[in-house]
């Protein structure tokens, strides 16, 4: 059982660890696969050996899972608001008790520091605390009409709602998509990445542990055909989407087909603009924060830096230096602050779009070179060093695509518009901007086409507050979408009706006709 694995936990090492559970979760308890010979293989990043075998869901095994949610939904969406509540601020505690568990289970499937995983795991069991907080505030509103008459509306659960993960954020996604379904009395069929499909099972045994019904969170396992018949399923409601835009337009193409209600979190190719009035020294870190975070496999990250003439050199040596500082190795140990890439072929990616910067123009400043830590261990593992990119332009081919991987390009900001225009140019931006003539950063921000845009930080991402370029999730925007509106109208007087004048009157006789 998933609790045997966290239990082994406070020892385990990189490179130690086989995961033989099942991985596909209904009807509250782990379901073995129907059939296994579609085996495929999950590796752990740090060391390249095979962490466990996953087998994609079929047809049959999609229908059972999203039925087992329906037949909980039924149950969870007669009881109230804070009822819901409590079962979910028992979720929150369990997570937050098991933590650093969760956490090293999650850098082994993912490959990110355990830094950097266990403030994911912080913001999990937040965010289940946060919309708990909310379920009991969810309410409709009464309408007086002339006459006595009245009306009101009631907020009402959409049924079952399928979550579509990515493999940066495995348990954080699971804990986004779920925690706000739950709290409207939905319940969710959850598929996570075929890359990282360890840690979302442990979520679904932690809501069953805290109490509720059996199959109100599922998860099936499986890559894009699993996803496809989630999205084709006719007792799915609504779907939300984290991943690249390609495979969102598919999933919101899918879905229309039975109009379903879609939120799409997709990818982009975030700019920092940094102004000469910046301070330097938080400029560099933002930089670093933006650029560098699970290295670099962040849909927001600001990989396009684009910085003022008469600071660009200072500010490039400051970049340089903190980024060949950054130690790279085991992401298990406390003191690493860069791990590995999820797997070989985005290690080959990320190699691929150095090479052709280089070869379009572009000086690397340092790093952009697989890298092999001392360990033996890890002399598989598919690291590769930080690095930055001096002398880009826009339409260079690695300040277009979403890279995802640690990668800082360096443009030449040399008039204000071209700067504050940057952005538009791709879809699904979030911009940076360090200033300290704060009157300018919030015009610049009125003028930005994008979602998100962070002053003088970066990547600080509270729950409260809505994330997103596209779709957006988080803060009071979810339970919008969440919910469906229906009005009921209540007359308390006599029906009026506008035909009763077009009746002829009626006479009845009281004797029988012949």
């Amino acid at each position: 059982m998933a609790q045997s694995i966290l239990d082994t936990m406070p020892g385990a090492s990189t490179g130690a660890l086989v995961v033989t559970d099942h991985l596909n979760f209904w009807g509250g308890k782990r379901v073995k696969p129907r059939q296994e010979k579609y085996l495929e293989p999950v590796f752990e990043p740090a060391t390249g050996r095979i962490l466990c075998q996953m087998v994609p869901c079929g047809a049959e095994e999609v229908d059972e899972a999203i039925k087992s949610a329906h037949d909980a939904y039924q149950k969870w969406r007669k009881m109230s608001g804070m009822e819901r509540a409590r079962v979910m601020l028992e979720a929150a505690r369990i997570i937050r008790e098991r933590r650093e568990n969760i956490a090293k289970l999650e850098v082994i499937n993912n490959g990110k520091s355990i830094t950097e995983a266990l403030v994911d795991i912080d913001v999990s069991w937040q965010t289940i605390e946060y919309y708990a907080g909310m379920a009991g505030t969810l309410a409709g509103q009464h309408v007086q009409l002339p006459g006595g008459a009245f009306a009101y509306t009631r907020r009402e659960p959409l049924g079952v709602c399928a979550g579509i993960g990515a493999w940066n954020y495995p348990f954080q996604i699971a804990c986004w998509k779920s925690a706000p379904a739950l709290a409207c009395g939905n319940a969710m069929v959850f598929k996570p990445s075929p890359m990282t499909p360890v840690t979302a099972v442990i979520l679904a045994e932690i809501y069953k542990e805290a109490g509720v019904p059996d199959g109100l969170f599922c998860v099936v396992q499986g890559g894009a055909e699993t996803g496809t018949l989630l999205c084709h399923h006719p007792m799915v409601a609504k779907v939300s989407f984290t991943g690249s835009v390609p495979t969102g337009k598919k999933v919101m193409e899918m879905s229309s087909k039975t109009v379903k209600q879609v939120t799409l979190e997709l990818g982009g190719k975030s700019p920092l603009i940094i102004f000469k009035d910046c301070e330097m020294e938080n400029a560099v870190k933002g930089a670093l924060m933006a650029n560098f975070l699970t290295q670099g496999q962040v849909c927001c990250n600001g990989t396009r830096v684009y910085v003022q003439r008469d600071i660009l050199p200072q500010f490039l040596e400051e970049v340089v230096k903190r980024t060949k500082a950054i130690r790279i190795g085991d992401p298990l140990l406390e003191g690493t602050r860069m791990g590995a890439l999820i797997s070989k072929p985005q290690l080959n990616k990320v190699l691929g779009y150095v090479e052709g910067a280089k070869k379009q123009g572009a000086r690397v400043l340092c790093g952009g070179d697989p890298y092999v830590p001392s360990d033996p261990k890890l002399k598989d593992g598919y690291f590769m060093s930080p690095c930055v990119l001096d002398n880009c332009r826009d339409d260079m081919t690695c300040c277009e695509g979403e890279i995802f991987g640690q990668l800082c390009q360096c443009c030449l900001s040399t008039q204000r518009r071209r700067s504050s225009r940057g952005p538009t140019t791709l879809p699904l931006d979030w911009p940076l901007e360090s200033y300290q003539d704060i009157s300018r950063a919030h015009r610049v921000a009125e003028n930005l086409e994008a979602g998100t845009c962070f002053i003088n930080n970066y990547n600080v991402s509270p729950v409260e507050v809505p994330f997103g370029g596209f779709g957006r999730e988080n803060g009071q925007v979810d339970h919008r979408v969440l919910l469906q509106l229906k009005t009921v109208v209540v007359e308390m007087g006599d029906v009026e009706s506008l035909f009763e004048v077009l009746l002829p009157s009626l006479h009845f006789c009281s004797h029988k006709c012949e």
